[in-house]
């Protein structure tokens, strides 16, 4: 029987679906009869190479992955991409960065240490509460590529259309929203992510890459950084992360038997608009983000003051919730909504913030 959980809003590593923990435990001495763990196997056996191979096909059915890019798993995270982009797609020296939040903040940062970084625009004045529309972008003629954040954890922001960049190839870091809808993953040269929020667990980087973009590198890039002699070698140039992509598998089959990415957008849409409504029907709270480009995976929101704040989020460990403190950037309350979050979790939250607010007024 599994045991009482509470509702984890953690931003990451955030919460598993309980199904694909429960088969982690049952796996986790002996995997299939082969007497060992997955993280014992040689990621040269064919036990192992069976899980990579499978939970990299699943990736690009879930994900309908076009036959001419390459999938990557690289350890690192998403972080680590951060330099790794500039060294191997800054092909002429520069490129195009829109800041929406830290995380793409950073990455700029990052990429301004290998080249000509243009910030297409930058979302600072407003604290990131903002997605520019297509008149508020500055995108260069001739820019190797342009990179955006997809889906902002900290500011509760996300992108609801895909940007002209004038026929330059658009990079996303996707770490914090990929898998929780449809997307077509020929509008972007390359995707990439860190496991530890849909995905499953920390310690895996995923890349998509289209292989145009990374048929040479520079001399001088640390082996292990680039692209095309990681794809060459199938990810397995060095040992991989072997028990994240195992997880990562075990997610994608869990998703791909719940009927795929269109029931997993229904779902999100569903407890989002739960969360948001009751927001939108009340003074008491404030959310961060302007309306039009809100997060369907991370709702934020402050109350009158920051005494209230720490009081709700202490409360709400009491009421069977965690994780509820927002990022310094924004303070207050932060709910991520990640695809393992049930209806139910997001119920009691909304019914834990209507007592909250009775109580408080």
């Amino acid at each position: 029987m599994t045991q009482k959980r509470v509702f984890n809003f953690s931003a990451g590593p955030s919460t598993l679906p309980v199904p694909v923990l429960e088969k982690v435990a049952s796996q986790m001495l002996n995997y299939k009869d082969s007497g060992m763990s997955v993280m014992e196997m040689s990621h040269r056996s064919s036990s192992y190479l069976e899980i990579f191979n499978e939970t990299k096909d699943l990736l690009k059915k879930v994900m309908n992955i076009p036959d001419n890019y390459k999938i990557l798993f690289i350890q690192g995270g998403a972080t680590q991409q951060f330099s790794t982009i500039p060294l191997n797609l800054m092909k002429n020296g520069k490129a195009d960065y829109i800041v929406t939040g830290a995380f793409s903040k950073k990455s700029a940062q990052e990429a301004a240490k290998f080249g000509d970084v243009h910030i297409a625009y930058n979302g600072s004045d407003n604290n990131f509460k903002h997605i520019p529309t297509q008149d508020e972008l500055d995108i260069r003629e001739g820019t190797s590529y342009v990179h955006i954040c997809a889906n902002n954890t900290i500011f509760g922001t996300e992108w609801k259309y895909v940007p002209d960049t004038k026929g330059a190839p658009i990079v996303a870091d996707m770490s914090s929203n990929i898998l929780s809808k449809p997307i077509n993953v020929a509008d972007y040269g390359m995707i990439y992510a860190g496991a530890q929020k849909n995905m499953g667990i920390a310690g895996c980087g995923i890349v998509i890459v289209r292989e145009d973009l990374i048929n040479e590198h520079k001399d001088n890039i640390p082996v292990l950084m680039e692209y095309n002699t990681i794809a060459e070698n199938d990810s397995m140039y060095n040992t991989p992360p072997t028990f994240s992509i195992y997880v990562l598998g075990l997610v994608l089959k869990w998703i791909d038997e719940m009927g795929g990415l269109e029931v997993m957008q229904k779902k999100n849409e569903e407890k989002a608009k739960l969360l948001y409504d009751y927001l939108d029907t009340t003074d008491f709270y404030k959310t961060h983000s302007d309306k039009d480009n809100r997060s369907l995976m991370n709702v934020t929101f402050t109350c009158p003051n920051k005494d209230l704040d720490a009081q709700f989020v202490k409360e709400s460990v009491i009421a069977g919730m965690t994780n509820l403190k927002g990022h310094r950037s924004v303070g207050g309350i932060r709910a991520s909504i990640y695809n393992a979050m049930p209806l139910e979790g997001v119920q009691t939250l909304v019914d834990f913030m209507k007592k909250f607010e009775a109580e408080n007024k």
